[in-house]
């Protein structure tokens, strides 16, 4: 077992050790991560990671944030890597690959969709539906950073690369933790080249 009994929490301190965050930041960010224990109860998990997020905004730059963030993506394999896979393989375009993107909810929630600058828009929960509720933590009373929503992003970004077989750039536009329920949690895909 590593040094944080919570897997999450375990995740980030990893993530900010493969990103060279310097020691003395990463113990700063993760400071009471080591009281989280798997029984902690969802408010105890919610307080810890709005602190953490805090101390992360603080100590670290926008662009190192979102790549220690990504990288803590969860749910990269098994059915959802699956459903990416068959999207590229039995579809030839781009334009045919997004539309079986969007029809993929269980990957990809309530759709892709092209803009018409280009990018892509992932929506996990359809607008105009409030409140919403982060399914990653649950028991949030009080607004979390977008930071931690990063994480997601990267979830985004593993799946449509696989979809769509392009690199792409994802941010986050809105989430539910960061607008306290009142928006959902909607990323921008930006494809490369």
């Amino acid at each position: 077992m590593g040094r944080y009994e919570q897997g999450s929490i375990e995740r980030l301190a990893t993530r900010m050790e493969e990103a060279d965050v310097p020691p003395e930041v990463a113990a700063r960010v993760l400071e009471g991560g080591e009281a989280i224990q798997r029984k902690a109860t969802p408010e105890a998990r919610a307080a810890w990671w709005k602190g953490a997020m805090e101390r992360m905004d603080l100590l670290l730059g926008e662009e190192e944030r979102q790549a220690v963030r990504q990288a803590c993506a969860c749910c990269l394999g098994g059915k959802r890597h699956q459903v990416s896979r068959s999207i590229a393989r039995e579809n030839a375009t781009l334009e045919d690959r997004v539309r079986a993107a969007n029809e993929a909810r269980f990957v990809f929630g309530n759709g892709v969709t092209r803009q018409a600058d280009g990018t892509l828009l992932v929506r996990f929960q359809p607008e105009g539906n409030g409140p919403y509720r982060c399914s990653c933590i649950p028991g949030v009373t009080e607004t979390i950073s977008i930071t931690y929503c990063m994480c997601c992003a990267g979830h985004v970004r593993h799946h449509l690369r696989v979809a769509l077989g392009r690199e792409l750039s994802v941010r986050v536009r809105s989430s539910a933790l960061s607008t306290g329920g009142e928006r959902p949690c909607t990323f921008v895909a930006t494809l490369a080249g």
